[in-house]
């Protein structure tokens, strides 16, 4: 059963353990017994293996490091701490996506689409607060300004909203610059100068389970999917439509680049799955070229929500694959895959937080992650 400590993630969902009156057999006894039981009666030891692991129980496998699943490809991925798990702070959601930091307050919030919630997950304390906000609009991604308020992407009423210091909703963008309404904006990010850029995949207008279906019968639930720059509420440009459809964004950390997922394979034969680059020029995006592929040793599945660190690697959440590929890329600043993180649920989102920044959290399906890396995020959040 040498498999069993295949991943090494440490669970802080739930406390610790107390002292219990003696029994004939503990649980670390019976578990032990259960595994040569399986074994002996011919169960697959694998399957038996990953169940196990999966439940990240507080008597579940002692985490040993150097951690396995923090793999480097590339001599230049130096970002791997021999001393430190990948820990799981919260299970429970149904699709974690659109992590952001708040610097101020200490938290990382975070959406629960299907369950319209958003979650705030404390650094003080490890506190994670559910219903954060309620209801929630079906949000995906989150971001915060350079005035410490919080933008939401909203899935539900395809729109863009920001929630002012009184309590209020401003809403930013709902109808493109020819009037139609969006197709459900996804994930977006704030420049310094004040200007913001999202992306409209439509995938909330695809279905009901994340959104309000939309009846059209097309892949784009009103329009050509596209990237977008809002300047002021309902001020509102397209700036790119190249990718299939757009998704994760981020900014370089000297905000000359922007860097969009997209994940156009989910509907469209022709489109491949990559991470766009263009160059910032002005207010306009320009030069749209391939910065990087997802296939690995022959499997390609999907880059998502992704975030720059200081020194200009981009970080993606990624799935659709399964065991060895799911997790997240580090992607150097020439399109090189460097390293990864092996985990064992999809990653939709990541980013950095946690006071020095060097604290990479990872949206999975079910569940919110993170791990301390030597870099720092290169953005805001």
């Amino acid at each position: 059963m040498a498999r069993v400590q295949e991943h090494q993630f440490v669970d802080l969902s739930k406390p610790a353990p107390q002292a219990a009156e003696p029994k004939a057999m503990s649980r670390r006894a019976f578990l032990r017994t259960a595994t040569a039981t399986a074994a002996l009666s011919g169960m697959a030891g694998d399957a038996f293996a990953r169940n196990f692991i999966d439940k990240y129980d507080a008597d579940g496998p002692i985490a040993r490091y150097p951690n396995p699943d923090v793999v480097v490809l590339d001599k230049r991925f130096k970002y791997k701490l021999g001393n430190t798990p990948i820990i799981r702070h919260y299970r429970g959601t149904m699709w974690a996506e659109g992590p952001a930091w708040n610097g101020v307050g200490r938290y990382l919030l975070w959406s629960d689409i299907p369950n319209n919630e958003q979650l705030r997950w404390l650094e003080e304390d490890g506190h994670v607060s559910r219903q954060f906000r309620y209801p929630a609009n079906n949000s995906n991604g989150n971001t915060f300004d350079y005035s410490g308020r919080q933008i939401a992407f909203e899935h539900g009423t395809r729109r863009v909203v920001r929630y002012e210091y009184d309590g209020s909703v401003t809403v930013l963008a709902d109808k493109t610059p020819d009037g139609k309404g969006f197709n459900a904006p996804n994930d977006g990010m704030v420049h310094p100068d004040g200007w913001l850029l999202f992306t409209d995949p439509g995938y909330g207008g695809l279905m009901n389970y994340e959104g309000n279906r939309l009846n059209t019968g097309s892949p784009q639930p009103i329009q050509k999917e596209a990237v977008y720059r809002c300047d002021a509420p309902g001020k509102v440009e397209k700036v790119a439509d190249e990718p299939f459809k757009p998704n994760g964004l981020c900014f370089s950390p000297d905000f000359k680049r922007v860097y969009v997922a997209d994940t156009g394979v989910s509907h469209y034969a022709e489109a491949k799955s990559v991470i766009w680059v263009y160059d910032v020029d002005g207010r306009k995006l320009r030069n749209g070229r391939v910065f990087a592929e997802m296939t690995l040793d022959g499997r390609t599945g999907f880059a998502d929500g992704i975030r720059c660190d200081e020194d200009g690697n981009v970080w993606a959440g990624m799935g659709w694959v399964g065991d060895g590929y799911d997790g997240v890329h580090c992607f150097s600043p020439d399109g090189t895959r460097i390293g990864m993180i092996r985990m064992p649920e999809i990653i939709a989102n990541v980013c950095f937080g946690g006071s020095k920044r060097n604290r990479l959290f990872m949206c999975g399906s079910t569940s919110l992650y993170s791990v301390f890396v030597e870099t720092r995020g290169g953005t805001l959040t």
